[in-house]
């Protein structure tokens, strides 16, 4: 540990001087001289001094270093059958032309400009051209209902929406110009302009007041000649808002500042994915979630690396192999994606049959992240991919890892379960809830001492007062991350559940998250969820959820009990997790989190409204008609 525990030492001792050196990473317009201003916004705001642009970051200076021909963005669509590839140069004759466009339709640098697309390189273009002239981004995941586009237009006020006619799943095209119209007509605030990417499996009919067509507007740009410089702009300006669901039902808007954003994706990119100049990057997600943000998009971009976009799914389109075609074909170094993938190849492809088709001699590693990744989903990956699989913890807020395994710097020894150590810029601690420190191995409040590292968030957009009561108030000092875990005597965090899911049961405090490690190692189980339910004698008791694995033989009352047992075994007979149940399926975002929350109130048979990011809302019926079969539920 001796290279990791040096840089994290040097951030400690030096934390200005640390991200002073590493903004020596950046070309900027005008270089920081100071690092933090400590009496700037509502914990300090960073690089107060500089300004720069990150399109320029991500594109031009790649171009003036000779890298115009190399690969920027890989286009790869399943779904559609299409495939396609822009190289730097190109890139940049996309981006300034659209920026150019949208400038000309009135868009001025701190404007606001919601994406609302799915994953083609259009939904890149357009963030990029945003940054480009210093106009605000918020990119709305593709398919949103109507009414949760509506609030995000409500919160943000954009001039203009750039949208696409419709998104495409494995089974169903979505038509998204209906939905777009509708979240207008509910809004209280009225973008001027609309600019549509017409798509051939579903042409949208377009306002002839307020929509434009995309490629008609790109060529008559192209066709005029003249291209919009990028801005010269300071580090604190936004450069996005990304709406992240709220306790109270209204959307959190999550600000990213230009400067601190780049010093940290860039300084990530090197020292903890290990990625380079002219490799090849992927991050197996989607722009509409901050993954997408900070590694699909500008992350491998800022690095001059090749990003792939891939518009399909990890199984279904058309098999559990299409991960690894991607990285065959693409020479792909390192693979950055969910949990929730993993477990659904592993449940399609047991043994890694798959796998024998292709050659990913060129993967280095793999990391998961958004969901926790039990260790039997790890040890899967590592016994079939044979490369490190690297468990990292990070949020929306963050939109950088807070702890990892770095492995740009050395490779650590790896615990099943914890996603490693803290990253230098974040000094975590565990917190009892009178806000004293708690020692090794104790579970409690994972916390951040202030000030956050660059890349985080500085506030909520217009929202300063909730930032402080949402994040900071609890434990005076530090930001409150709402995860739940502990740091073992060696500084390996464990991240066990949300606070919500930490549950009481007759006065014992239980982690969701090590009752879920242990299902998830029984073999014939794929994928597991467990929550706390109220209960008039105990408080709360837990309730477990079992998806099988294809081809299991036992019945799934077999598994159900031995999984009983396996708590006992493990855990103790205070886990009190005694109600088993197999699921077909388990509800999910569109990023693959399982909507826990949401079960839970169904089996407290409490109010709840269906979730915005919902991948298919018919799973919750099925969860229903299970509860109701056990009597949990009447």
């Amino acid at each position: 540990m001796n290279a990791y525990q040096d840089i994290y030492k040097n951030w400690q001792n030096n934390p200005y001087e640390f991200w002073l050196k590493a903004a020596n990473a950046i070309d900027w317009s005008k270089s920081p001289k100071v690092a933090l201003d400590p009496e700037s916004g509502v914990y300090g705001r960073w690089f107060p001094d500089a300004t720069g642009n990150t399109c320029y970051n991500c594109i031009d200076r790649h171009i003036a270093a000779g890298r115009g021909d190399q690969a920027a963005i890989i286009y790869d669509s399943p779904v559609t059958n299409h495939k396609s590839t822009y190289s730097y140069n190109q890139l940049f004759d996309e981006v300034t032309a659209l920026a150019t466009a949208i400038q000309d339709l009135g868009v001025k640098r701190g404007d606001r400009v919601i994406i609302y697309m799915p994953m083609i390189p259009q939904a890149a273009f357009a963030m990029l051209a945003c940054a480009r002239i210093g106009a605000i981004h918020s990119v709305v995941f593709g398919g949103f209902a109507p009414k949760e586009l509506a609030t995000r237009i409500d919160d943000a006020k954009p001039n203009l929406i750039l949208s696409a006619s419709c998104g495409i799943e494995p089974s169903r095209t979505i038509a998204y110009k209906p939905l777009l119209d509708e979240a207008i007509e509910l809004a209280a605030h009225k973008p001027d302009s609309c600019v549509i990417f017409q798509r051939p499996e579903c042409e949208a009919t377009l306002d002839k007041d307020r929509d434009h067509n995309w490629r008609s507007v790109i060529l008559a740009t192209k066709a005029a000649g003249a291209r919009s410089d990028y801005a010269e702009l300071p580090a604190t300006d936004p450069l996005y808002i990304l709406y992240t669901s709220g306790t109270t039902g209204e959307p959190k808007g999550v600000v990213r500042d230009n400067g601190g954003h780049m010093v940290a994706l860039q300084w990530s990119m090197g020292n903890i994915y290990n990625t380079h100049p002219g490799e090849v990057y992927w991050a197996a997600s989607d722009v509409g979630w901050v993954v997408g943000h900070s590694y699909i998009v500008y992350g491998p971009l800022l690095q001059g690396a090749t990003t792939v976009l891939f518009e399909g799914k990890p199984v279904g389109t058309p098999d559990a192999g299409t991960f690894w075609r991607i990285i065959e074909e693409y020479k792909v170094s390192t693979l950055f994606t969910a949990p929730t993938a993993l477990r659904a190849i592993k449940k399609e492809d047991p043994n890694g049959v798959h796998l024998e088709r292709y050659d990913i001699s060129s993967l280095k590693a793999l990391f998961l992240a958004g969901e926790r990744a039990d260790p039997d989903t790890i040890q899967w990956a590592e016994e079939n991919l044979k490369v490190p699989v690297i468990d990292n913890w990070w949020q929306t807020e963050t939109g950088w890892p807070i702890a990892s395994n770095p492995m740009g710097i050395e490779k650590l020894p790896i615990k099943y379960g914890s996603p490693c150590l803290a990253m230098p810029g974040y000094e975590v601690q565990v917190l009892a809830e009178d806000g004293s420190q708690l020692g090794a191995n104790e579970l409690g409040a994972i916390c951040i001492k202030l000030p956050l590292p660059p890349g985080c968030l500085p506030t909520l957009w217009n929202k300063d007062d909730r930032f402080q009561d949402s994040y900071l108030s609890a434990f005076p000092g530090y930001y409150e991350t709402a995860d739940a875990g502990f740091i073992d005597e060696d500084g390996y965090i464990s991240i066990m559940a949300r606070t919500d899911d930490i549950i009481n049961v007759a006065g014992h405090r239980l982690s969701t998250g090590g009752m879920e490690e242990v299902l998830s190692a029984h073999p014939d189980v794929a994928e597991c969820a467990v929550l706390g339910i109220a209960d008039r004698l105990k408080g709360q008791i837990p309730i477990g959820f079992i998806i099988l694995k294809d081809g299991t033989e036992k019945s799934a009352l077999q598994v159900e009990g031995e999984c009983v047992q396996l708590i006992r075994q493990k855990i103790g007979a205070v886990a009190a997790l005694k109600m088993i149940m197999r699921v077909e399926r388990l509800p999910k975002t569109r990023s693959g989190k399982i909507l826990r929350g949401t079960i839970r109130k169904i089996a407290d048979g409490a109010d709840w409204s269906m979730p915005a990011t919902i991948d298919d809302p018919a799973i919750f019926e099925e969860i229903s008609a299970v509860l109701r079969a056990r009597k949990i539920l009447e």
